[in-house]
C-alpha cells in the first residue's frame, strides 16, 4: 500500500496533536491549518470538511492497529506478551492516534468510538488462540487496560504508577502462568 502524501500526513498529524493537546473542540479546520503550515485551501484540497479530517484519523488507527497486529503475531516472545508489555506507552505513532481517536469518541464521533471498538475486538482476536479461555483472555485484556490507563496517569512522581523493566517482565511471566 502507497504512502499517503506528505502534505496530507502533515495536516493529520497537526489535527492528531490538536485532538491530544486541546481536545475535540479546538481542533477545527483553521487551528489545524495553522498547525501544519498549510493554508485552509491547502488543507481543504485532502480534507474537505472536519468529519474528512476525522475519517482520516480513523483509517490512520485502522492502518496502525493492522501494523501492530502483524507485529503481535510474529513476536517471537508470543502475542499475550507483547500485548502487555506494549501497553506501556511509548509515544509512538499508534499511542498518539488512539489518544486522539478516543478524544473525538468522547466527543461525540461515532466513526472513531466504533474503530476503538473494532480495534480492541482484533487485539482480542489475536491473542484468544494464545490462552485458555475466555476468563483467561479477559485477565489479558484488563491487565493492559489498566497497564494503559496508569500510564497516562503516571507522571514519574515518587509512586511509580507502571511497572518499567523488570517489573514488567515479572508482570508479564505472571500473566503468561495465569492465561497458559
Amino acid at each position: 500500500m502507497p504512502r499517503p502524501p506528505l502534505a496530507r500526513e502533515k495536516v493529520l498529524d497537526a489535527f492528531e496533536a490538536i485532538l491530544i493537546e486541546e481536545g475535540e473542540r479546538a481542533a477545527t479546520l483553521e487551528a489545524t491549518a495553522k498547525a501544519a503550515g498549510v493554508s485552509k485551501g491547502g488543507l481543504l484540497y485532502h480534507f474537505g470538511s472536519k468529519d474528512e479530517l476525522e475519517a482520516g484519523l480513523v483509517e490512520r488507527l485502522d492502518r496502525l492497529t493492522t501494523l501492530d497486529l502483524e507485529r503481535m503475531t510474529a513476536a517471537d516472545e508470543g502475542p499475550v506478551a507483547y500485548y502487555v508489555r506494549t501497553s506501556v506507552m511509548e509515544d509512538d505513532a499508534l499511542d498518539r492516534v488512539l489518544i486522539a481517536a478516543t478524544r473525538l469518541a468522547q466527543g461525540g464521533s461515532i466513526a472513531a468510538a466504533d474503530m476503538l471498538r473494532d480495534t480492541r475486538r482484533r487485539w482480542a482476536e489475536t491473542i484468544r488462540p494464545h490462552v485458555r479461555d475466555s476468563a483467561s483472555l479477559d485477565l489479558v485484556m484488563l491487565v493492559s487496560d489498566g497497564l494503559y490507563f496508569n500510564n497516562s496517569l503516571d507522571v514519574h512522581g515518587p509512586e511509580r504508577l507502571v511497572p518499567r523493566s523488570d517489573e514488567l517482565a515479572e508482570l508479564i511471566a505472571l500473566v503468561l502462568k495465569a492465561t497458559a
